[in-house]
């Protein structure tokens, strides 16, 4: 019996056999085609871990309202007996859950008219603004390699200043407005550039600071709002400041029936300002040097002391645009100790989920924005406890802090490694030379 050949080295032998002599034989593998690596850097890239950390999120809070469903629990009881109930149970749940999500946030097609039923997405961009102007200061100083959490601190900061300008304070109609927005950047860059001095002078770990001036600013603000005369409300027992006057409040843009004002093109015009910054300037050069290595950048020339001030007070002022959009758009009846209402912790989930890129905090602003409002509409349609959305908001973030995990669970490639074929091409030609 002749021995069989396997069919690549039969190929091997003809391609031998059909040089000419004097020439070397080509035996290296062919390389993969241009367009694989390009699927392999897109499916594993950062976009789509975002996206798949997002479904995945999804999944789990659709698993937790079928758990927490009663008529699910009670057709369970009889599975065995009718298990379509279970299912049409199940369906019913989840799907009227997401339902009222979408319609709280998106469209409401239950209102009679456009104008009625857009009402829930201009709600979603108005929870969205302070959490994308709040998300991109925090993506700055991950930029920079900086963890600015005081965003909490920095908000009561920013909105203690402009709600005693707005407040307290009579001027012109225009001035007004300009004074009350211009007082709260600087009292948010002020307080976000004490953590960037005493970083760079100090070497202070940013993390400490943060967290100690979240504390400092939210007893201070306590106890300015029950001092008559500081930010307490005239004739008011109650610690709370003054209503915003009307001169000082952001102008509605689509309308009185609409929540939505000016703040949101604002946090649009900060975005741009961020990607310029980033992406444009000699600046955001220097910031992108010393987010990668300082000690590098240093010896480049760079000064990174000067560079961690400058990006703290820029990331301040644009958390503090957080606070002032609470304050001029959203709560202007007067404010208290929680108008941060968590949104400086929640930015960071934002900068997260957008990579630290401006586009991306700013869809994944929207896209918090959309839970919270959809959220209150999913728990009054449908009882579904708003906890869940948290268990959503934390399970997205669990994915986007473990890419890895995403890349297992989903079998993704890995984006910027070279296949076997060009890694066994690379070692040949290493050898040649």
């Amino acid at each position: 019996m002749s021995e069989q050949i396997p069919a690549r080295s039969q190929d091997t032998k003809l391609q031998a056999e059909s040089v000419e002599p004097g020439q070397t034989p080509n035996t290296e593998t062919p390389d993969a085609p241009r367009g694989n690596a390009v699927m392999r850097d897109i499916l594993g890239g950062s976009a789509m871990i975002s996206v798949l950390a997002v479904v995945v999120a999804l999944i789990v809070g659709a698993i937790l309202i079928v758990i927490v469903n009663e008529d699910v629990v009670e057709a369970a009881g009889y599975f065995f007996a009718r298990p379509l109930d279970t299912f049409r149970a199940i369906g019913d749940a989840v799907g009227g859950a997401y339902a009222a999500l979408f319609q709280g946030s998106v469209y409401n097609f239950r209102r009679p008219d456009f104008a009625a039923g857009i009402r829930p997405l201009t709600e979603t961009l108005t929870f969205a603004t302070p959490l994308i102007a709040a998300g991109l200061g925090v993506a700055l100083t991950f930029r920079v390699g900086l963890f600015n959490i005081g965003g909490r601190g920095q908000i009561l900061i920013a909105a203690a200043a402009a709600g005693y300008v707005g407040g307290m304070m009579e001027l012109p109609p225009v001035v007004h407005l300009v004074a009350a927005l211009l007082a709260g950047l600087v009292g948010g860059a002020l307080w976000g550039g004490i953590v960037g001095l005493l970083k760079a002078r100090t070497g202070a770990h940013e993390v400490i600071v943060t967290i100690m001036l979240n504390y400092v600013a939210f007893y201070l603000v306590s106890y300015l709002l029950r001092t008559p005369g500081a930010l307490q409300a005239p004739g008011q027992n109650n610690p709370k400041s003054a209503p915003m006057a009307d001169t000082a409040v952001f102008p509605e843009l689509l309308g009185p029936q609409y929540n939505l004002h000016l703040g949101f093109l604002l946090v649009i015009a900060a975005t741009v300002f961020v990607w310029w910054l980033l992406n444009r300037s000699s600046l955001g050069f220097r910031y992108r040097a010393v987010g990668e290595n300082p000690n590098a950048a240093r010896v480049a020339g760079i000064d990174v002391g000067r560079v961690y001030i400058t990006a703290m007070l820029i990331s301040g002022g644009l958390v503090g645009l957080a606070g002032v959009s609470q304050v001029m758009g959203t709560i202007t009846t007067g404010f208290a100790s929680g108008i941060d209402a968590g949104i400086g912790f929640d930015a960071i989930t934002v900068a997260l989920l957008g990579r630290s890129r401006p586009i991306g905090v700013f869809v994944a602003g929207i896209l918090f924005g959309a839970l919270k409002a959809g959220g209150y509409s999913m728990q009054a349609a449908e009882s579904v406890p708003i906890d869940i959305v948290l268990v959503v908001q934390s399970i997205i973030v669990l994915f986007i802090a473990a890419p890895p995990l995403v890349r297992g669970l989903f079998h993704l490639p890995t984006p910027g490694v070279d296949s076997p074929r060009r890694k066994q091409r690379a070692r040949k030609e290493v050898v040649t030379r």
